[in-house]
């Protein structure tokens, strides 16, 4: 578990937001040199989120979308504004948001809320969003940090609504990187962190298609 890597909490965070503050504002900067693999990873998740969308009974409804660790907004854009008709997001590099706001272009009229806050600090508005989107950021919350967040977000959900995790996965274990002060989880782990949020998993899918050299990717779908 994260507690046996992670030493000092405020040092855990305090590192981390320091590492992002000197990241490049560019979708490059976001993916970690590999902004090459955006379309791969889009196309992908579009597929995946859309099988809730689609019509019946239990359809997730298309009116708002929450962004987490949204950066500059590569999700929101390619992804988010396209499926619903508004989207929110939040980040703890203030100015990603701000270069968010010209990087969206004009579809960016429909970003209602831009959050400049980490997750550990943050909770999702009750009972408002359809789905809401968790992509290479869990790294940067402790498990029990982690937990309340997905408890949170699932009072922030609306009825049918979804929350999706997309992240890194180690094989075993719980691995620290240093550099920009995160942790990789395996699978098991990330699924008991998930249970114990009070959320039923619907969905994993594995990640095709990116490069063999970095961690396996997978995504999660749960309420």
């Amino acid at each position: 578990m994260s507690s046996e890597v992670v030493e000092n909490e405020f040092e855990f965070y305090s590192k981390a937001e320091k590492y992002w503050k000197d990241v490049p504002a560019t979708v490059d900067g976001m993916l970690g040199g590999y902004g090459h693999i955006s379309s791969i990873d889009i196309n992908s998740s579009r597929k995946f989120l859309q099988r809730f969308l689609r019509d019946g009974p239990n359809r997730t409804g298309t009116t708002r979308a929450l962004d987490c660790g949204a950066g500059i907004g590569r999700i929101t854009k390619r992804l988010l504004l396209p499926l619903f008709k508004t989207v929110d997001m939040v980040d703890v590099t203030e100015d990603f948001l701000t270069k968010a706001k010209s990087y969206l272009g004009e579809e960016g009229r429909r970003v209602r809320n831009y959050f400049c806050c980490g997750l550990q600090d943050f909770s999702p508005e009750p009972n408002s969003y359809d789905v809401i989107w968790i992509q290479w950021v869990i790294g940067h919350l402790t498990d029990n940090h982690l937990s309340d967040f997905l408890k949170r977000c699932r009072a922030g959900l609306r009825p049918n609504g979804i929350v999706v995790i997309k992240d890194n996965m180690a094989q075993e274990g719980v691995i620290m990187d240093d550099v920009d002060s995160s942790v990789c989880r395996d699978l098991d782990v990330v699924r008991k962190i998930i249970r114990r949020a009070g959320l039923h998993l619907l969905a994993e899918e594995r990640q095709e298609n990116f490069p063999d050299e970095i961690y396996h990717v997978y995504t999660f779908a749960m309420r």
